[in-house]
């Protein structure tokens, strides 16, 4: 999260924070007054959790008509309906330095084990604007079969399992009207492709 005075943030006043946690990242609890259109002030009660900035990327091959995605656990699908916790997913990562090109290009090597130099970022978006912080930095790139260098799978020090995925397009798209593609980076990067004809 940038660093700024929260004190003096136009229609809000008197913000005070608590913190809730610090295990990974930050998890606080806001107190605040906002100034309502009609010129009153309401207390409002929010929780904030910051967990960084992050990066995603669509890897394409446009000779193949395929792209590569990942398939891992994530314990928060697992408790909020998804059976097995596995999702498909777009390579992604949390900021390193704060420099997103370079993290994407080192995520992409570690997760996929694809050794690529050249990105193109398209956009970036508040991911959870209600609780969290996060923007996402989401870029796409081409690859071929020669810049395979590992079989990826992820960093061992992060307690990472990652299972490489190289599909056609077609069929990631119709992944994501079955409901086997739920994860929302993944959905807006795939259809970016769709909509721009990356992959004809």
């Amino acid at each position: 999260m940038q660093n700024k005075d929260i004190q003096t943030m136009g229609k809000v006043r008197n913000i005070d924070e608590e913190l809730l946690s610090d295990n990974w990242h930050w998890l606080k609890k806001f107190t605040f007054e906002y100034q309502k259109d009609d010129g009153s002030w309401e207390t409002q009660v929010r929780e904030v959790y910051d967990r960084g900035n992050g990066a995603a990327i669509l890897l394409y091959n446009k000779q193949k008509k395929t792209v590569v995605l990942t398939r891992q656990f994530r314990m928060p699908t697992y408790l909020n309906g998804n059976e097995d916790g596995m999702m498909i997913e777009a390579c992604a990562g949390v900021l390193e330095n704060g420099n997103a090109e370079a993290t994407i290009i080192k995520e992409v090597e570690e997760e996929t084990g694809y050794k690529i130099d050249n990105v193109k970022k398209i956009f970036e978006s508040y991911m959870s604007p209600g609780s969290v912080t996060e923007i996402l930095h989401f870029f796409i790139g081409q690859y071929t079969d020669t810049m395979k260098v590992s079989q990826g799978g992820g960093a061992e020090d992060e307690h990472e399992n990652i299972e490489v995925l190289e599909m056609l397009f077609s069929k990631a798209l119709k992944m994501i009207e079955s409901g086997e593609i739920k994860d929302a980076k993944t959905i807006m990067l795939l259809q970016y492709a769709q909509i721009n004809k990356l992959i004809c």
